[in-house]
């Protein structure tokens, strides 16, 4: 299956898959989705990610991270997910002007010359790029 906006199929995949309460999620792998499932785990968004090596492609499982609430009802640590900048509308943002999303709770993904960033990331190397997706 051909899939015109990765980045938003991965958000949307983790969207719903929290919506239907799931543990984990498994889609095919790309590099960029990697590089973004790994800002996930170190910002503490996700539990973790791993590569399932099949043939015709490889695929990513990802467990989703759960906070408990009252009564032992599970909240998602994620709430919620944005894609920002799209096929049909890319979104650039120069170093000084990188948004902070939810006043420095949530985190802001960027593509830079440097890589996969965040946007604390980006600002400290002084680079800006196209902002991909919110996470908060």
């Amino acid at each position: 299956m051909v899939i015109s906006d990765p980045i938003g199929d991965l958000l949307t995949r983790i969207r719903n898959a929290q919506m239907a309460n799931h543990d984990s999620l498994e889609m095919p792998s790309s590099k960029i989705k990697l590089e973004i499932l790994r800002i996930l785990q170190a910002e503490g968004f996700i539990t973790k990610y791993e590569v399932i090596e099949d043939t015709p492609q490889n695929r990513i499982k990802v467990t989703l991270k759960y906070a408990t609430g009252v009564g032992q009802k599970r909240y998602p640590v994620i709430q919620g997910l944005k894609r920002v900048s799209k096929p049909g509308l890319r979104v650039y943002a120069p170093a000084d002007e990188i948004p902070s999303v939810k006043r420095g709770l949530g985190v802001a993904i960027l593509t830079t010359s440097r890589g996969i960033v965040t946007g604390k990331q980006a600002k400290k190397l002084g680079v800006g790029g196209e902002v991909l997706a919110f996470i908060y």
